[in-house]
Parts: structure tokens; C-alpha cells; sequence
């Protein structure tokens, strides 16, 4: 499979961890987009969030349930957001599931 975040979960491709376990691995976003934006993405590959079903789901609902310590751990402290690009016209750029946790700043309004 070539896909960037499969390679990045292996250890292929360098990354600043903030937090993994056996089901997901959060990293650094190497264009941040606030002063703290973290990457969440679960080591089973599932390319979008059009692919969330049965068989998967509890990742997801363990990633979000790992999110506010992931975000403490990246060094937020008055809030966050997390986003979802699902597909190239909500600009979702690589095609492996993964929630974007950004704060550390006043976060303007959302388009």
C-alpha cells in the first residue's frame, strides 16, 4: 500500500509523536495550521470517513474518546477543534482516515 500514513504508523517516514497505542498514533501536522495541530489516525488503514462502519467504528469512537488527553498532550488548554476532510472537495489530501485536533490559539471562524 502506498499510502503516507501507513508509512508514517511504521516508522518509514520520521514523525513527532505525541501519543499511540495499539489501535491509533497521533503526530505532529508538518504544516500547522495552529500552534497546535496534531494528526489522529487510526493504524488500520479505512480511507475516509465514508468507510466507518460496523466493523470499525469502535476505533473511532476510541480515538475520540483519546482525543482531550491528545490534545492536553499536545499542549492545548482553553479549547480545540477537530476536523474530518471526507474527500478531495472537503479537501481531504490523503486518503486514511484521520482527525485533525487544532488549538492553542483563538481559532477563527469555520468556513
Amino acid at each position: 500500500m502506498d499510502c503516507l500514513f501507513c508509512k508514517i504508523i511504521a516508522g518509514d517516514i520520521p514523525s513527532a509523536k505525541v501519543y499511540e497505542d495499539d489501535d491509533m498514533y497521533a503526530f505532529r501536522d508538518i504544516n500547522p495550521e495552529a500552534p497546535c495541530h496534531v494528526l489522529v489516525v487510526p493504524k488500520k488503514h479505512i480511507a475516509s470517513a465514508d468507510e466507518i462502519g460496523a466493523d470499525n467504528s469502535a476505533i473511532v469512537a476510541k480515538i475520540y474518546e483519546k482525543i482531550p488527553e491528545i490534545a492536553r498532550l499536545g499542549g492545548v488548554k482553553n479549547g480545540y477543534r477537530v476536523v474530518t476532510n471526507c474527500g478531495p472537495d472537503a479537501g481531504q489530501t490523503v486518503f486514511h482516515l484521520h482527525f485533525h485536533i487544532l488549538g492553542g490559539a483563538v481559532l477563527g471562524k469555520m468556513a
